[in-house]
């Protein structure tokens, strides 16, 4: 296993560690969780104070089993998701769990060690981590996002990280068995973004692949944010947004910073703090509807919003494939039951596709290649599925000339096997 090149797809929702062998094998690290083995590792953190004073420490656990006991966790705890988010943006800085100080970096690389973990000698081995092509958020600092990266995964013991686009790891993936030359355009669907590139692939005789990049672009909306048009329409108003309040016999609209920050996952555990809870209190005292607001601070104070985001996770992938879906929730005295149809949906999320379908242009405008021009279309990730998206690339392209690659493992496999094939270039120069 130690001549193995490593791909990392470093998700922000899921990661995936591929190991590709000199014979060209690619396999994906499997982890044991209370769940069972899974290939995708979920990009979660989970931290609590454990032991009685003055011996207390601070513990945490990682990935599937974050998720598993944040839902069973009646103690005092801290559940984080999404940090890759943050990466770009310098507004996270650091955060303080339980008297502990921790940087982004240290957070990102508490789950690094934990996804790399039983893997050996990786401060010798060459590691090549997955990148999106925009970083997500409003302005994306592209430098400071990959010096947070590439020192995160210094802490985490990988000293030799280089870094790659991830539409090109996706790319490498689906092009391995090419027989002859192809310009494809990969367009890959993340959490956080999506990301495109038009490339050139030329097999090579020694059973290589050389990959020349035409293009890139991409766009800071996907997954989450398709979730998080669900909360805005669906489910936030049922919990007080755009309700009002009265002060001093003025009848004033909620804020709406709670409602914003709370449709966003890896923000959520930041809202459990003293002083929203005792605004939200206050505002609960002089609101016209005070039981949504209840609900709110219901969701926040017992940290049901992974319960929450489960159910409209299932909503949006239920809508995939049926013309309607329900919204059901029922936790703590929250109940939530909405009927949510695809047609409902597309209209929510059609600026969002409109958006995706900006960056596609982008990419082909700077390749100078038509959509006619290009002959495959090769999508990975779950935003693939969505049929305002599918129909989206039906319409640019031929049906025929689609593929549709492994939601989870594509990009991890291809930034191994381009790995691989960096290293052999190497040796033989």
């Amino acid at each position: 296993m130690n001549d193995a090149a490593i791909g990392i797809d470093f998700g922000t929702t899921n990661s995936v560690v591929a190991l590709a062998r000199p014979d060209g094998s690619v396999t994906t690290r499997s982890f044991a969780t209370k769940q069972g083995a899974v290939d995708a590792y979920r990009s979660a953190l989970m931290f609590w104070r454990e032991g009685r004073p003055p011996n207390t420490h601070v513990a945490h656990v990682s990935g599937p089993d974050a998720l598993d006991m944040a839902l069973g966790m009646t103690t005092e705890h801290r559940f984080l998701q999404s940090l890759k988010t943050h990466l770009s943006s310098r507004a996270f800085q650091e955060t303080r769990l339980f008297g502990k100080l921790f940087r982004l970096e240290d957070l990102i690389a508490v789950f690094l060690s934990d996804l790399s973990a039983g893997l050996d000698d990786l401060g010798e081995r060459a590691v090549l981590s997955g990148r999106p092509v925009v970083f997500a958020g409003d302005r994306p600092d592209e430098e400071l996002a990959l010096t947070r990266l590439s020192v995160a995964y210094g802490k985490a013991g990988m000293s030799k990280v280089d870094f790659a686009y991830e539409p090109l790891g996706a790319a490498y993936w689906y092009a391995r068995e090419l027989k002859t030359p192809q310009t494809m355009l990969v367009a890959d669907f993340g959490g956080g973004t999506s990301d495109f590139s038009v490339m050139r692939f030329e097999p090579g005789s020694n059973g290589t692949l050389q990959a020349v990049p035409l293009s890139h672009a991409g766009v800071g909306v996907a997954g989450d944010t398709f979730d998080y048009r669900i909360i805005e329409h669906a489910v936030s108003p049922l919990l007080g947004k755009g309700s009002d309040y009265l002060s001093f016999g003025k009848r004033l609209p909620i804020p709406a910073h709670y409602h914003a920050a709370f449709a966003q996952w890896h923000r959520l555990s930041l809202m459990k703090s003293r002083e929203t809870m005792t605004e939200l209190k206050a505002l609960i005292r002089d609101a016209v509807e005070p039981e949504r607001l209840e609900d709110l601070m219901t969701v926040i104070e017992y940290d049901l919003g992974y319960e929450l985001y489960r159910a409209v996770s299932a909503t949006k992938i239920a809508l995939s494939s049926q013309e309607e879906a329900q919204l059901s929730f029922d936790q703590m005295g929250v109940r939530i039951d909405r009927t949510v149809t695809r047609t409902m949906f597309d209209r929510w999320i059609a600026d969002d596709v409109a958006a995706i379908e900006g960056a596609l242009d982008e990419a082909l405008a700077a390749a100078g290649v038509a959509g006619n021009k290009i002959e495959a279309v090769f999508m990975t990730g779950g935003t693939s599925y969505v049929p305002a998206v599918r129909a989206l690339f039906d319409r640019r392209f031929s049906p025929q000339r689609i593929h549709i690659g492994d939601a989870f493992r594509s990009v991890a496999s291809g930034l191994a096997l381009l790995a691989l094939d960096r290293q052999r270039a190497l040796a033989a120069a």
